[in-house]
């Protein structure tokens, strides 16, 4: 098995990460913004929203590696399309958005989900440092072409749950640490194809 790879330090100012996103408080609610370098360097609590791509029948979940270029969990697996919230940005909005620029995604609205299949706020830790996020993950059907985003996707294939849980059973198998807290909600939350934008 391929052994987890090296994790990269946050980013410092100056360097890439300059970009503005939301802060949040411990609670989940919005407390103002920051760059994106402070966040992860001072370990403030912020927002990440993506969303878990099923094929129109359910029985596939898309799973992708990051590249080796992403300022944290370069290299690592994931199940989420997703990225940071934006100031004033609903996390549904930041699912949506990043689902369309990692996948090329961009299905009708109506069939992401209206509410998280499931959320989890992590008080974790990434390089040695703290990382604090609240995490948001919605789910869409779709059966259409991926493209993937060059600087973000290095590689990215349909599995069935099963397929993903056997890999996740291996505590080598480089998985980011956030969307894993979420895997057993977001595995066994699976909507019918008919229910797909009408859950309440």
């Amino acid at each position: 098995m391929s052994a987890p790879p090296r994790h990269r330090e946050p980013p410092h100012p100056g360097e890439p990460g300059g970009e503005t996103i939301a802060v949040y408080d411990a609670a989940g609610n919005p407390a103002g913004a920051a760059e994106r370098s402070a966040v992860y360097r001072d370990g403030l609590w912020h927002a990440s929203a993506g969303v878990l791509l099923r094929s129109g029948d359910g029985e596939r979940v898309y799973v992708h590696r990051r590249t080796d270029t992403k300022l944290v969990f370069a290299g690592m697996h994931d199940c989420l399309a997703g990225g940071v919230v934006a100031p004033g940005e609903a996390p549904r909005g930041t699912a949506v958005r990043e689902l369309a620029e990692e996948l090329g995604v961009t299905p009708d609205l109506a069939a992401v989900s209206p509410r998280p299949l499931a959320t989890v706020s992590w008080d974790g830790e990434w390089a040695s440092r703290p990382m604090r996020c609240h995490l948001f993950a919605y789910e869409a059907r779709y059966d259409g072409p991926i493209r993937h985003q060059p600087d973000e996707i290095a590689a990215g294939w349909w599995w069935t749950d099963a397929e993903l849980l056997a890999r996740l059973a291996d505590p080598d198998w480089p998985f980011v640490p956030d969307t894993r807290l979420l895997i057993t909600d977001l595995l066994t939350c699976a909507r019918p194809p008919e229910d797909a934008g009408t859950r309440p």
